[in-house]
C-alpha cells in the first residue's frame, strides 16, 4: 500500500466507527477515498443537492446546519457528515460549510452502501444522531457486565423455606438444617391473610439464641429480624448487590407482587460479584479498632479498580463506594460508642454530598452532620457528642476520607444540632434565599441518615420536598448558583482548557462535567418535590411530572454516565500506574472515541443549562 494510502487508513482508524472496522473493509473504504480541500466559508453542501459521497473530517472545522438555517452541529477532526443525505433518498438533508481551511476525506456513495450491508457496527453509528449514538455507545458497553443484565431471580435456585411466625427455636433450626439453607422466612397469619412477617438466619441463632443461652421452646418470632429490606423479582443483581450494600444485610427477600419468589443469599452474589466490594463492608464490620479499620481501607481502591476493569456502571460504583463509605463510618460510630458509652440522647448521623447521592469516587472528602433530638442541652450533652463526632471525623482521615476544607463536618458545633434548629435552617434557606448562603448550603440538599435515629432525616427531607416545590424564589437562586459552572466546550467544539497553574492544559471532569449535572438535576427534583437523592433517581422523579421531555431526559442520563464513566476510568488508570488520582484529564491522554463523545455529553449539559436558564429566568456570572 503506498505510504500516503497508509496515512489515511492509519487516521481513520483512530475513529469510530473505524476503530472497530475489520481490516479488509478499512483498506477498501481507504481505496476508494477522495482527498478534498477546502477554504472557510466554502459551501460544501446545499440543501437538496443530490448527495454523492460521506464526508470525513481529516482537519479543520465544519459546521452542518438546519433546512431553517439554524446552526445544528460543528464538526471536528475525526467526525463524519453527509451520511444523512446517503441514507434518506440521495438528497441533502442537513447543509455544510467548512468553518477553517479544511482537509476532507469523501467516501463515495456506493462504497459507503456496500460497509451499510456488511459492517453492522457502521450501519448502527450512521443511522443514529449524535445523541443516540452516545445511549448506544453506553447500552453496548452495559451489555458486557452480566451483574446488569441478569435479573435476581436468576441467583433462586431452592423453592422458598418458610415457617409460621409461632415456631420454636430447636424446630426452626432442624426446617433449616433439612433444607440446607442460611435463612428462614417466617409468614404470620394464612391463607389470603398471610404476609412476611420476618427472617431468621443462621447468625440470629448464634447470637440471638445460642450466646443467649434461650430455652429450645423459645418462639422464633422474639429473636426475628422484623422491617425486612425486599427486593422486587423483576430487579437485576447489580440492584441486589447495591442493597445488600446500603442496607448492610446479608439476606434479601425476593418478592413478586405479593408473593415471596425466594430468597437471595451474600454467598450467591459473591460468585458474580468478584469486584469484594461486598466482602470489604463485611470485613468492616468485624473490625474492632481505628487501626483495623485503617489496614482494610487499603482494600477500597483495590475494589474500585476492580469494579471499573470488569465494565460496572457509573452507577454500580458510586453506589458501591458510598456503601463502602457508609459502612466504615458507622462502624467509627459504633466504636465510638462502645467508647465514650450509650449516648445522653438520641441522634442520627448525616452524610451529605456524593455520599449521600449514592455518587462517591476514590477522590473524596468527608462531609457529615449530626441531628441531635430536641431533648439535647448543650451544656449537659455536647462534650459527648464532640467527642463522638471527632472519633469519627479522625478515624475517616486516617481511613483516606479527608477532612472537609470548608469544615462541612459534624465537628463544627453549627452542623451538630437538635432538629428543631436544622428544621429552622432548611426553612431560612427556602423561605429567604440568599445566593451566597445557598451557595454554601447547596451541600445539605444531598443528605442521607445513615446512623441512628435515622427517621430525623428522612422528616428534613419531607420537609425541603414540600417547601422548596412552592418557592420559585428559591429554585430561582439555586439555578443561578447552578449555572456559574459550565461545562468545558468552546465556540468550534474545541475543549476550554486550564490556562495556568498545576491543572495546566487539562479540565476537571468534576467541577466542569458531573457536577453542573448533578446540579441541575437536584434543582429540578426540587422543583418536583422528590425525594430522592441519587441523581439517576432523580431523574426518575422529573420524568414522572413531564417537567423535562423524555428524549431530554435520557440525553440528560447518557451525559451524566458518561461523563462519570470517563472520569472513573481516568482515576482507575492513575491508580493502576502507582499515581495518585484527581479529577483532572489531558484531552490527548483520552481516545478517540472518549473525546468524541464527551464533546456529545457536554453539548447536553449546555443545552440543559440553556433550559434552567430560560425557566427561571436567571442571569449568572459564569466562573470556571
Amino acid at each position: 500500500m503506498q505510504a500516503e494510502l497508509i496515512d489515511i487508513r492509519n487516521h481513520l482508524v483512530q475513529h469510530s466507527p473505524f476503530k472497530d472496522m475489520p481490516e479488509e473493509l478499512v483498506n477498501q473504504i481507504t481505496a476508494s477515498i477522495e482527498i478534498s480541500y477546502v477554504r472557510a466559508g466554502t459551501e460544501i453542501l446545499e440543501t437538496g443537492q443530490p448527495s454523492s459521497h460521506m464526508y470525513y473530517l481529516r482537519s479543520g472545522a465544519v459546521e452542518i446546519f438546519r433546512r431553517s438555517g439554524e446552526l445544528y452541529n460543528r464538526i471536528g477532526e475525526g467526525e463524519i457528515f453527509g451520511q444523512f443525505g446517503l441514507l434518506m433518498q440521495r438528497q441533502v438533508r442537513f447543509p455544510a460549510r467548512a468553518l477553517e481551511d479544511s482537509l476532507l476525506y469523501r467516501v463515495p456513495a456506493d462504497t459507503f452502501h456496500y460497509l451499510f450491508e456488511n459492517d453492522e457496527n457502521f450501519a448502527d453509528f450512521v443511522e443514529i444522531e449524535d445523541r443516540s449514538r452516545l445511549r448506544s455507545a453506553l447500552s453496548r458497553r452495559e451489555k458486557s457486565n452480566e451483574l446488569m443484565t441478569s435479573r435476581v431471580t436468576r441467583l433462586i435456585s431452592r423453592k422458598t423455606v418458610s415457617a409460621p411466625t409461632t415456631v420454636r427455636l430447636q424446630e426452626a433450626a432442624r426446617i433449616m438444617t433439612d433444607n440446607g439453607v442460611s435463612a428462614l422466612l417466617l409468614i404470620d397469619g394464612e391463607g389470603d391473610s398471610a404476609h412476611l412477617a420476618g427472617i431468621i438466619t443462621d447468625r440470629d441463632l448464634r447470637t440471638r439464641a445460642v450466646t443467649e443461652a434461650l430455652p429450645s421452646e423459645t418462639p422464633v418470632s422474639e429473636i426475628m429480624s422484623e422491617g425486612l429490606i425486599t427486593i422486587r423479582a423483576s430487579s437485576y443483581i447489580f440492584e441486589a448487590m447495591l442493597t445488600m450494600l446500603h442496607n448492610n444485610v446479608h439476606h434479601l427477600p425476593v418478592i413478586d407482587g405479593h408473593e415471596v419468589r425466594g430468597v437471595v443469599a451474600l454467598a450467591d452474589i459473591v460468585k458474580y460479584e468478584s469486584q469484594s466490594s461486598l466482602y470489604l463492608v463485611s470485613n468492616i464490620y468485624h473490625q474492632q479498632h481505628v487501626k483495623g479499620l485503617k489496614k482494610i481501607s487499603r482494600d477500597v481502591r483495590d475494589s474500585f479498580v476492580r469494579m471499573v476493569n470488569e465494565d460496572a456502571n457509573s452507577h454500580m460504583i458510586g453506589s458501591a463506594m458510598a456503601g463502602i463509605g457508609r459502612s466504615f463510618t458507622q462502624r467509627l460510630l459504633e466504636l465510638g460508642e462502645e467508647n465514650l458509652g450509650p449516648p445522653p440522647v438520641p441522634y442520627c448521623f448525616m452524610a451529605l454530598g456524593s455520599m449521600a447521592r449514592d455518587e462517591q469516587l476514590v477522590v473524596t472528602d468527608q462531609d457529615n452532620a449530626m441531628i441531635l433530638d430536641d431533648s439535647f442541652i448543650p451544656e449537659e450533652h455536647d462534650a459527648y457528642f464532640l467527642a463522638l463526632a471527632k472519633f469519627v471525623s479522625d478515624g475517616l482521615a486516617e481511613c483516606g476520607y479527608t477532612y472537609c476544607t470548608g469544615d462541612i463536618m459534624a465537628t463544627n458545633p453549627k452542623w451538630r444540632q437538635p432538629l428543631k434548629v436544622w428544621r429552622s435552617y432548611f426553612t431560612d434557606w427556602i423561605d429567604n434565599p440568599k445566593a451566597e448562603a445557598l451557595l454554601n448550603s447547596n451541600i445539605f440538599f444531598d443528605l442521607d441518615g445513615i446512623y441512628g435515629r435515622t427517621e430525623f432525616a428522612e422528616e428534613l427531607k419531607a420537609l425541603v420536598a414540600d417547601k422548596a416545590s412552592n418557592s420559585q424564589r428559591f429554585l430561582t437562586m439555586m439555578a443561578r448558583n447552578a449555572l456559574n459552572r459550565t461545562p468545558p466546550l468552546g465556540f468550534f467544539r474545541t475543549f476550554v482548557l486550564e490556562e495556568d497553574g498545576k491543572h495546566q492544559k487539562t479540565f476537571n471532569l468534576k467541577r466542569r462535567g458531573t457536577a453542573p449535572l448533578s446540579d441541575l438535576i437536584r434543582i429540578h427534583a426540587l422543583a418536583c418535590g422528590s425525594r430522592a437523592q441519587n441523581s439517576f433517581e432523580r431523574l426518575k422523579s422529573i420524568g414522572k411530572t413531564k417537567l423535562i421531555l423524555e428524549d431530554d431526559l435520557g440525553n440528560l442520563r447518557d451525559a451524566l454516565e458518561f461523563i462519570s464513566i470517563v472520569r472513573i476510568r481516568h482515576q482507575a488508570l492513575s491508580l493502576e500506574a502507582g499515581e495518585e488520582p484527581d479529577n483532572n484529564v489531558r484531552p490527548e491522554d483520552l481516545s478517540p472515541f472518549e473525546r468524541s463523545h464527551l464533546k456529545d455529553a457536554f453539548q447536553v449539559v449546555s443545552n440543559a443549562q440553556k433550559f434552567l436558564r430560560f425557566r427561571y429566568n436567571t442571569q449568572v456570572t459564569r466562573h470556571v
